[in-house]
């Protein structure tokens, strides 16, 4: 059959099959129906709307313009039957409440959405035993791949989905082997130990994050290695885990602060485990940014908003996002992929400058 015409098989639902929305005229939208409302050929909006190739990019447009305004939804079986996949890609995170979470999955959605597919996310709640149910279920539901965004360091899990051949690529985290696209922590947390030493700090902590966590550990290696390159150590007792949310570093730094002597410089590995610091230093009756400086890591939107303003490493978390549903589709396609680091920056505000800022 020619490449045309829209596949067809026994028992396969055909180009005209029924989307899942109503019309003006009470019935299901039609692919037939679009074909009418652009006036080109049904082969032509299937083309269009699979993104198939020898259809003109204003056509296209228009097409799918078309199909966006009637309500037109391709029929998902027909689809899984003519390709032999379901062009849905899962993707577990620990909790999209999680605004860092929320906005790289906002980036899987539009890289997925921009190749053709959709995102299914499910959260895992940073649990191995609930990760692994979560990700049965979507293999159960036949994703074509999955993204993970919650992998760790003492789970077999991701090791157990390669040997599977499960198509799978992480995003935020990292293991060794695995197809993974992340922000370049170890830079990052270089460039939050340089920011401190600039400013001549010397005694300094790292509230360090879940210790199963990739993020964690490379921010906060990159914070020791530039450290100990620039002369300055780091004593153990100086270096904590904390949950990754305000109450884990509030905790963290009452303990920091206790110290003696107490560091003058915290960095936390995560804004908000920073502003949970910065909670406990005001009410340790000290000055953020003017007793004791504070560096956070991701740069979420309130960091900038916050009565002292947050220092932090700006990570790029929906290009992770949007990279990760790119490399994944192309895995899908079968093509070879590498990892990716993308670039973090630091944004320099009142919560290590004090007053100055």
């Amino acid at each position: 059959m020619g490449s045309d015409s829209p596949d067809r098989g026994a028992g396969t639902p055909g180009p005209d099959a029924p989307g899942g929305e109503p019309h003006g005229t009470g019935g299901p939208v039609r692919m037939s129906d679009v074909a009418r409302a652009t006036g080109v050929h049904i082969t032509t909006v299937s083309r269009a709307l699979r993104g198939s190739e020898g259809v003109g990019n204003a056509t296209a447009e228009r097409v799918r313009r078309a199909a966006r305004e009637l309500g037109y939804l391709p029929h998902p079986a027909a689809a899984s039957l003519r390709t032999g996949r379901s062009k849905m890609i899962g993707v577990v995170v620990p909790r999209l409440t999680d605004l860092v979470l929320a906005t790289v999955y906002e980036g899987i959605e539009e890289g997925s959405a921009a190749a053709g597919y959709q995102a299914v996310v499910a959260n895992s709640g940073d649990d191995r035993a609930v990760q692994r149910l979560r990700v049965e279920a979507l293999l159960g539901a036949r994703v074509d791949g999955l993204i993970l965004g919650d992998a760790r360091t003492d789970s077999p899990l991701v090791g157990e989905l390669v040997e599977r051949g499960v198509t799978t690529v992480l995003t935020s985290r990292r293991l060794p082997g695995v197809p993974s696209v992340t922000c370049d922590d170890p830079l990052g947390g270089a460039l939050a130990a340089e920011h401190l030493l600039g400013l001549g700090h010397r005694r300094v902590a790292v509230i360090a994050g879940e210790p199963y966590a990739s993020t964690g550990i490379e921010r906060t290696a990159g914070f020791l290695r530039a450290c100990a390159d620039a002369g300055v150590d780091v004593p153990a007792d100086r270096v904590l885990n904390s949950r990754f949310d305000v109450r884990g570093g509030r905790e963290a730094a009452e303990a920091l602060l206790a110290l003696s002597p107490r560091p003058t410089a915290l960095f936390a590995v995560n804004d908000f485990a920073a502003i949970g610091a910065m909670g406990a230093i005001r009410d340790a009756g000290l000055r953020v940014g003017d007793d004791i400086a504070v560096v956070g890591y991701n740069d979420v939107p309130l960091a900038s908003e916050l009565p002292v303003a947050l220092t932090t490493v700006r990570s790029p978390m929906r290009a992770m996002g949007r990279e990760a549903a790119r490399t994944l589709v192309r895995l899908i396609a079968g093509e070879d992929v590498e990892s990716a680091r993308l670039r973090p920056e630091l944004r320099v505000r009142a919560s290590s400058l004090g007053r100055a800022g």
